[in-house]
């Protein structure tokens, strides 16, 4: 036995009743406070739910900021012995654990007392507390706190509808400022970087440049923290920890494993905005290719060439940046070294990296990974300059372009037939400022728009298509709809014109090969969804928080908020998510207008902003608007103030694994119509049969 050991093992009990807890608890438990908020808040006492819910906000984050203090600490004065001597590396084991136990209970009392739920811990991950907190505010008249609250919930839950629309309320209140819409759950990272885009996007590179260093600095620190975190209990994944009877070197294994498992995910969680499942491609490099860049429009070459060689340890061979450290090299007249930092850091965790690092490799030599080039115009060699600048080639990070679906060249065309007589191409893509998108007139004639309208009063149904939400959107508008198929079935119980349900069916086909049409593409365009709807301002009052308004007065809601159909909109990132809830194997939409006797409505485009309108669209009988589905095209619709609007809106997906079943099925429903119109009555159709 080795002879330094001994004394180890004689203070072994003494270790052991260390790891004990030995004090009462300083720290009320988050989740008990919780419970008791949650209590209050349904006995409607609103001062109680503040009190307690803040409590448990605040005694969350202190808990989890004391372990991440004390497990580094005690990691850092009992490392694990590099011999892995048994008794030594269970000697620096039980030392570690009593050390962070001492520690943790004396800022929070004893560990046991801060166990809480799976639910509560999901609760909080999904920021619930703050959903509570914004309708208690509310009662207490705090709309500067309750703005707070909401902005901080909706940033995690993005499509929480009532959240957002009570978000466009706070605005216009009084007493509320732009201030108050704060994240209080921002991580710094990921606040800084978001900071510094905004100013960088506004040509302000020395205050960018200053923001992402302190987003390297706090990424780093954030990383530092989560695998701090991962160093608590595990679960063993199908195993019954009561029954587990493995070996001790077996469960100090597996112990580790989960820990490298949850180590292995900070890199993916660092990189993920809140109510996000996908994590921002390539988010540690970027920093540092905003950064080269940014350095070099603020004419500080030594730190653009630092930053440019530390992208290229994580993509070796780029030969954009490789071409930009040329330049900086030749223009500075000697070479540097990526930073230390980055470098120590990809060392340590190159295959965790690896993963978020492949990025799309976009076909054709328009796109790189990592950017998205366009061309302004010829290339002048002797001027060259690194991409970004006003030379020969426009930058802009991939960042601005994220989960995107970009497509083949090839398919990016347009300009191509419109197929029937009289339609009318009014504005293209250019015009509309903006790509893959079509303004057509004359799609349908005034008597087929009028008795589309007349069928539309007649089938429609309260919120069809959206759950039997009669205001999906809005509660100052009345919203119907009804599908090819749903016409179909009334046409054949005598409820409509059967010719009217066929004209629907015959209208949504028309739409369907213009669009593929016009945008040449090379495969079938297939139905993902085919919607009669109609909007209509609800007259009378409403009661709101403050004074009683007219149901029209002072809106500032969007009859259809700004969104992309094919992935989830993010303003604030500048980004648009391909993941559910959005449907996101739709590749192109349309919208054909039945009329234009109302008051607001507009179709409108936006930047990704959400924002900064590009193009409005005044609906009127046949005209209709039709582009591609992604996040380059984001859109929404004006208020609906008077009357009603009335569309066929369909989206459309290249996937046929995607077609929509009741297209399908209204497809064979027509094949037997017809069937049965060439061989006179000698089939007997069942409804039911074929619906």
């Amino acid at each position: 036995m080795d002879g330094n050991l001994f004394p180890t093992l004689i203070f072994l009990p003494v270790l052991l009743s260390a790891v004990l807890p030995s004090s009462a608890g300083v720290l009320e438990p988050y989740d008990l406070l919780y419970d008791n908020a949650v209590e209050a808040f349904y006995s409607a006492d609103y001062e109680s739910v503040v009190r307690y819910m803040e409590g448990a906000l605040s005694s969350h984050r202190q808990v989890r900021a004391t372990r991440v203090r004390c497990r580094l600490r005690c990691q850092d004065q009992h490392p694990l012995d590099e011999s892995f001597s048994d008794l030594r590396f269970f000697d620096s084991v039980l030392r570690r654990a009593a050390c962070m136990n001492k520690c943790i209970e004396e800022k929070v009392g004893t560990q046991s007392l801060h166990k809480v739920s799976e639910d509560v811990v999901q609760d909080f991950n999904r920021r619930i507390p703050y959903n509570y907190l914004q309708q208690a505010y509310q009662k207490l008249q705090r709309p500067d706190k309750a703005a707070e609250a909401a902005h901080t919930y909706f940033q995690a839950n993005p499509e929480h509808v009532e959240m957002g629309r009570d978000l466009e309320q706070y605005k216009n209140l009084q007493g509320v400022k732009e201030t108050h819409f704060v994240d209080r759950e921002a991580r710094p990272h990921q606040r800084s970087f978001t900071a510094a885009v905004q100013l960088y996007d506004k040509g302000d590179y020395e205050g960018a440049t200053a923001l992402f260093e302190e987003a390297l600095v706090e990424y780093y620190k954030a990383d530092v923290d989560c695998r701090a975190l991962c160093q608590g209990p595990q679960k063993f994944e199908g195993q019954d920890h009561l029954r587990y009877r493995y070996s001790l070197h077996e469960v100090v294994s597996d112990h580790f494993t989960q820990v490298l498992h949850c180590e292995h995910e900070c890199v993916r969680d660092l990189a993920t905005r809140p109510g996000r499942l996908s994590p921002m491609e390539n988010f540690l490099p970027l920093h540092y290719d905003y950064l080269q860049f940014a350095y070099f429009k603020a004419g500080r070459l030594e730190e653009a060439l630092q930053c440019a060689l530390t992208y290229l340890l994580f993509h070796e061979g780029e030969e954009f940046m490789k071409e930009n450290a040329d330049y900086y090299r030749e223009e500075l007249g000697h070479d540097a070294e990526p930073r230390e930092k980055a470098a120590w850091y990809l060392r340590r965790h190159k295959q965790e990296l690896k993963l978020l690092l492949i990025g799309s490799k976009i076909m054709g030599a328009e796109f790189t990974e990592g950017n998205y080039w366009r061309s302004t115009g010829g290339r002048d060699d002797s001027n060259s300059v690194p991409s970004g600048t006003d030379g020969w080639m426009e930058y802009v990070p991939i960042s601005h372009k994220k989960n995107v679906t970009v497509t083949s060249p090839q398919s990016l065309k347009e300009g191509g037939p419109l197929l029937y007589e009289g339609v009318q191409l009014v504005q293209n893509s250019a015009a509309l400022n903006g790509t893959q998108r079509v303004l057509l007139d004359h799609v349908l004639s005034e008597e087929e728009c009028a008795e589309l309208r007349q069928l539309a009063h007649t089938v429609t149904m309260a919120g069809d298509g959206y759950k039997g939400r009669m205001s999906p959107h809005t509660p100052n508008e009345k919203f119907e709809g009804a599908s090819v198929l749903k016409t179909l079935q009334h046409g054949f119980e005598g409820r409509v014109p059967m010719r009217s349900a066929r004209l629907f069916y015959e209208t949504s086909e028309r739409a369907r090969r213009i669009i593929e049409s016009y945008f040449v593409l090379n495969s079938t365009l297939h139905f993902s969804y085919t919607h009669l709807v109609c909007r209509t301002a609800i007259k009378g009052l409403q009661l709101m928080p403050k004074p009683v308004f007219s149901q029209q007065d002072h809106r500032n809601d969007l009859s259809h908020p700004i969104h992309a159909d094919n992935c989830l909109l993010d303003p604030d990132a500048n980004e648009c998510w391909k993941e559910p809830p959005a449907y996101t194997n739709r590749d192109y939409s349309a919208l054909l207008y039945l009329n234009a006797d109302f008051e607001g409505g507009e179709f409108i485009f936006t930047e990704m902003d959400a924002k900064t309108v590009t193009a409005s669209v005044k609906p009127k009988c046949g005209r209709m608007v039709g582009f591609s589905s992604g996040g380059e095209n984001p859109h929404g619709v004006k208020a609906v103030t008077s009357g009603q609007r009335c569309a066929v809106a369909l989206w459309f997906t290249l996937n046929p694994l995607y077609r929509e079943l009741e297209r399908l099925q209204a497809d064979e429903v027509v094949q037997a119509l017809d069937t049965q119109h060439v061989f006179g009555q000698g089939l007997n159709i069942n409804p039911k049969d074929e619906l």
